[in-house]
């Protein structure tokens, strides 16, 4: 992190979370950010990921840029790959303020936001206008009072499906209310062949990608493994927020919410790791979850991770930390005379035991 970077996290977090955060997203707009230029790459960091040729296998989760309003900026951040939204079919204005909240002794945010986004047709003619470069995908949810959320997926599939690179079923929000009942294996089923076959009828057909959350038991696992597999979801990425409090210091954690950051570090990577060995690895994996350094991502990748996403640690360290961890694994991998693929799961059966 740089001295400019630093000067504007500090400035940033001395005022309300929430219009920090839109604050940023204007500053990446108008190109007022200080970015690496593109992507970090080698040889070694290149790998494909659901038939997405990804230059680094850091990328940026969903919920920073809900409205793809920054894409063309963050995708010269220094990340392989990009992931907007969440867009439902109509816009919404989400759940009432405040709705943000940073945990700034554990590292830590708390968000109630509640799928707030413009709706899916200006979030897609938005991507439709980006550059070219690295894949960028959207996440996909149901406004919060539809009467059919299944529906309400295929909807978004049918209105962006043209313009993404690939597309990120979310059932595992935590602040729509039964969002995450979809996560049952009969529930899933039918939103995820609802989904698939929409996409299917598309010219341009993207890859399927379905968000799950960390609190699962291991048997909810398993089902979800083998909805995905008969489903043939192209890549499943684990996880969303948490609403664990265990462990918490900072006093706002009494804050409803979905918890990201430091502390789903580990909860996030036991839950990859037990999916890695329930699918037997024939299911890309994405890590997310408390990732804050190349060591992090590493154990990510060791649990069984193809590529891994961050967001609540930009919070802490800045946009710059994309590349940091690029150019960390890239050292790593080359001191270690290792491979992306030598590395993948390599330590899931430790981490499932945790």
């Amino acid at each position: 992190m740089n001295v400019l970077e630093k000067i504007g996290l500090a400035a940033l977090h001395r005022i309300d979370p929430e219009r920090a955060h839109d604050l940023s997203i204007k500053a990446l707009s108008w190109g007022l950010v200080p970015l690496q230029g593109g992507p970090v790459t080698s040889e070694r960091l290149r790998s494909t990921l659901a038939g997405l040729n990804l230059p680094n296998p850091v990328g940026l989760a969903a919920g920073y840029d809900k409205n793809a309003k920054a894409v063309a900026s963050l995708m010269k951040a220094g990340f392989g790959f990009v992931e907007v939204g969440a867009a439902t079919p109509y816009p919404q204005a989400g759940n009432p303020k405040p709705r943000l909240f940073r945990l700034a002794k554990d590292r830590a945010v708390i968000n109630r936001f509640g799928f707030n986004n413009d709706g899916a047709r200006i979030i897609a003619s938005r991507l439709a206008d980006r550059p070219a470069g690295i894949p960028v995908g959207l996440n996909i949810g149901a406004n919060k009072d539809s009467r059919d959320r299944a529906a309400d997926f295929a909807s978004v599939v049918a209105t962006a499906g043209p313009v993404a690179d690939f597309l990120t079923v979310n059932v595992s929000s935590p602040n729509t209310e039964r969002l995450r009942d979809l996560q049952g294996a009969e529930a899933l089923a039918a939103l995820l062949e609802g989904v698939i076959a929409t996409r299917d009828s598309l010219e341009q057909r993207p890859p399927i990608f379905l968000k799950i959350a960390p609190d699962l038991d291991d048997m909810a696992i398993q089902e979800i493994a083998a909805v995905a597999r008969d489903c043939r979801v192209d890549a499943i990425i684990a996880t969303n927020t948490t609403l664990s409090r265990e462990g918490l210091l900072d006093p706002q954690a009494a804050e409803t919410g979905g918890l990201s950051g430091q502390p789903l570090r580990m909860r996030s990577t036991v839950v990859l790791a037990k999916l890695w060995r329930a699918t037997g690895g024939a299911i890309p994996l994405i890590g997310v979850g408390g990732i804050s350094s190349a060591e992090d991502a590493w154990e990510k990748i060791r649990a069984g991770a193809s590529a891994v996403q961050i967001y609540s640690a930009l919070v802490y360290h800045g946009l710059s930390l994309a590349a940091h961890i690029a150019h960390g694994l890239d050292g790593r991998l080359r001191a270690e005379g290792m491979t992306l693929n030598d590395l993948r799961g390599s330590g899931a059966a430790d981490w499932a035991q945790k």
